[in-house]
C-alpha cells in the first residue's frame, strides 16, 4: 500500500471507544446550544448515548460532524463592536432607516427605529412583524443572521473591522469618490487615461486626507481609480476576463453582452433619486416615482453604467458559477494539490471536481451572506450613501446640524454634481436606489469574496488565461487583448472586485469600506467552510493553498 497523508479523522475507532470523553464532548456541545434547539432535539441527544449500536459508517459520519462543530466552537466569537454612530446621534442620521417612516427632513420616526432595534435584540419573529413601515416596501431578511448553519463558522462568529464613523475623513473620502463615480458612469474604461473628468477625480482623491482606494506612488491614477484592493485589480483592464469571455454553459455558449440602459454624459435623467421629493418618497418605502429604464440593445461591459446594470440583475452565485465554465475553457486546470491530477485510474467529480466546486460556490455564498446579514442588521445598521447624501443636502440647503467632514462639503465632486443635478443628493444608478438593508458590509462583496476564495482553492491560480480579450470601442464585439499576462488568480480577484466594490463606485449603493471589508468577511467564511471540508475527504490530500486578497498565502 502506498504511503498517504493521515486523515484528520485518523483513529476514529479509538476516539469512539473512549465513551466517557465522547459523552463529555456531547455534554459540552449540548450545553453550548440555546435552549430552544436543545429542547427540540432531546430525542437526538438521548440517541447520542446509544451511538455504539450504530454501524461503523454512521459513527464515522457522526464523528466528522462532531469534530467540525467542536473545532468551530473553539474558534470563539467576536464581540462585534460598532462605530458608535447609533448611540451618538439621537435622530439616527448615522443609521440605516430606509423603508421606515420619515419626516420632511428625512429623519426617521424614533418609535419605528426603536421597534427595529428591539426586534434585533429579542430575535422574536413576532417583534419583526410589529416594526412600523413607511410604505409598501419591506425590509430584506433581517432575521437571516439568527439562522444556524451546518458548514463553516456560525453566522455570528466572523469578525469584521469597525466601520468608519459618520463624521470621519474616511467617510468623506468615500463619499467624494461616489460623487465622482456618478459623474463618470458613462466614460468608457478605455478612455480613462484621456478623460478630463477622470483626471480631475484622480487629482482630488489624491489630495484627500484619508482616502483608502488604490494608489501608485501615493497618487490615484486613471489606472487605479474606482478599482478594488487586490494586486490583481491593477493588472490589465478594469473588467475581469471572467465578465467578458463567453460561457460554455452546458450545451449552450452564452456571450456576456448586457442590456444597456440609456445614458448621456449631460442628461441627469439617466440617474435617479437626485430630486428631493423622489428621494424622500423612496426613503419612506414608497415605489420609485420614475421606473427603471431598460434598454433593448446589448453590448459588452465598457462603462461603469454597464457594470451597474449587470450588478442590478445578477444572483449571488452567478459570477462564480460562470467563472467555473470560463476557467475550464481557457486553459486553467485544477490547483496543484488536487489528488486526481496524479491519479492513473481516476478523475474527480463530486469530490475535487466540477460538481463539488459548483455546489460550494452556491452554498458558501449563502453561508457567508448569513454572517453578513447578522452584521448588517444586528450590529452596525450603517447608513447608506444614498441616505448620507440626504444629510449633505439638508445641511447645505436648510442648515440642519449634520456633523459631516468638510472635505466632502468643500469638494469639487460635490460642486460638479450640484451643478449637473440641481441638488446635493447622491445620484443613483437605480430607480429604487439602494436595497432595503443596511450598508455594512456589502452583500455582493461578501458572497463574491466567499466564492472567489473557493475558486482559488480549487483552480490553478498561476495559470495564464488563454486568448484574453477586450471589447471594441462600441462594445459590440471582442478583440484580442495586448498587455501583461493575465493569470487566473488575479482575474478571479478582479472579478470579485468588479462584483463587490463594483456596488460602490459604479452603482453608488455602497461605501468602499463596505466592499473591502465584505470581501474579507466572505473570504473568512469560505476558509471556515474549507476547514470543515478538509476533514471529510477519503482521498490522499495535502490541503488547500492559495493567496488571500491581501496577498498572503494560506494553507488549509
Amino acid at each position: 500500500m502506498s504511503a498517504r497523508t493521515p486523515s484528520p479523522g485518523h483513529g476514529r475507532r479509538e476516539f469512539l471507544s473512549r465513551v466517557g470523553n465522547t459523552a463529555a464532548a456531547a455534554a459540552a456541545l449540548t450545553g453550548a446550544l440555546p435552549a430552544p434547539i436543545a429542547a427540540h432535539d432531546d430525542d437526538d441527544f438521548q440517541h447520542f448515548h446509544d451511538i455504539h449500536r450504530e454501524s461503523q459508517r454512521a459513527r464515522d459520519a457522526f464523528e466528522v460532524r462532531l469534530k467540525a462543530a467542536l473545532f468551530q466552537m473553539r474558534q470563539g466569537t467576536s464581540d462585534h463592536p460598532t462605530n458608535g454612530d447609533e448611540r451618538r446621534y439621537e435622530n439616527k442620521i448615522g443609521s440605516f432607516t430606509k423603508a421606515l417612516p420619515h419626516d420632511a427632513n428625512g429623519e426617521v420616526d424614533r418609535a419605528a427605529f426603536a421597534a427595529l432595534v428591539h426586534a434585533m435584540r429579542t430575535s422574536d419573529p413576532a417583534d419583526f412583524e410589529a416594526i412600523p413601515l413607511g410604505g409598501p416596501t419591506k425590509l430584506v431578511n433581517p432575521q437571516a443572521g439568527f439562522a444556524f448553519g451546518y458548514r463553516g463558522a456560525d453566522a455570528q462568529a466572523t469578525p469584521v473591522r469597525v466601520p468608519p464613523r459618520f463624521s470621519s475623513a474616511e467617510t468623506a473620502g468615500e463619499m467624494v469618490e461616489l460623487y465622482w463615480a456618478a459623474l463618470t458612469r458613462d466614460v468608457p474604461f478605455d478612455q480613462y487615461a484621456t478623460d478630463t473628468t477622470i483626471a480631475a477625480a484622480c487629482a482630488e482623491l489624491s489630495a484627500l486626507s484619508d482616502y483608502r482606494g488604490p494608489k501608485i506612488g501615493g497618487a490615484v491614477t486613471p489606472g487605479t481609480i474606482f478599482r478594488g484592493p487586490t494586486a490583481g485589480d491593477l493588472i490589465g483592464p478594469f473588467i475581469s476576463q471572467l465578465l467578458w469571455k463567453p460561457i460554455n454553459y452546458g450545451p449552450y455558449v452564452v456571450d456576456q453582452r448586457v442590456r444597456i440602459t440609456p445614458s448621456n454624459t449631460t442628461d441627469p435623467s439617466a440617474d435617479y433619486l437626485w430630486n428631493y421629493a423622489e428621494w424622500l418618497t423612496v426613503q419612506n418605502g414608497g415605489a420609485p416615482p420614475r421606473p427603471q429604464a431598460v434598454g433593448t440593445a446589448r453590448r459588452y461591459l465598457i462603462t461603469s453604467r454597464d457594470l451597474s446594470e449587470w450588478l442590478h440583475r445578477d444572483f449571488s452565485s452567478q459570477g462564480g458559477t460562470d467563472a467555473v465554465f470560463i476557467l475550464m475553457a481557457n486553459g486553467v486546470g485544477f490547483a496543484p494539490g488536487n489528488p486526481y491530477l496524479t491519479s492513473a485510474t481516476q478523475v474527480g467529480n463530486f469530490t475535487f471536481g466540477v460538481s463539488q466546486i459548483l455546489d460550494l460556490i452556491a452554498s458558501t455564498a449563502n453561508t457567508a451572506l448569513q454572517a453578513c446579514w447578522f452584521q448588517k442588521w444586528a450590529v452596525d445598521r450603517k447608513v447608506r450613501p444614498e441616505e448620507f447624501g440626504g444629510s449633505i443636502h439638508n445641511k447645505l440647503t436648510l442648515g440642519l446640524p449634520r456633523p459631516i467632514h468638510h472635505e466632502v462639503l468643500d469638494s469639487e465632486a460635490l460642486a460638479r454634481s450640484r451643478a449637473k443635478y440641481g441638488t446635493f443628493l447622491l445620484p443613483q444608478a437605480y430607480a429604487e436606489g439602494c436595497p432595503v438593508h443596511p450598508a455594512y458590509p456589502s452583500g455582493h462583496s461578501v458572497f463574491a469574496g466567499a466564492w472567489g476564495t473557493i475558486l482559488k482553492a480549487f483552480f490553478n491560480s498561476a495559470a495564464v488565461i488563454t486568448n484574453p480579450v477586450v471589447p471594441d470601442a462600441t462594445g459590440s464585439t471582442l478583440v484580442p487583448y495586448v498587455g501583461p499576462p493575465l493569470t487566473a488568480g488575479n482575474e478571479i480577484d478582479k472579478l470579485v472586485s468588479n462584483i463587490g466594490p463594483g456596488r460602490a463606485g459604479p452603482c453608488g449603493v455602497h461605501w468602499r469600506s463596505d466592499c473591502v471589508e465584505g470581501m474579507n468577511m466572505g473570504e473568512a467564511c469560505a476558509i471556515a467552510v474549507l476547514q470543515d471540508m478538509r476533514r471529510t475527504y477519503n482521498e490522499s490530500f495535502g490541503g488547500f493553498q492559495f493567496k488571500k486578497f491581501d496577498g498572503t498565502t494560506v494553507t488549509i
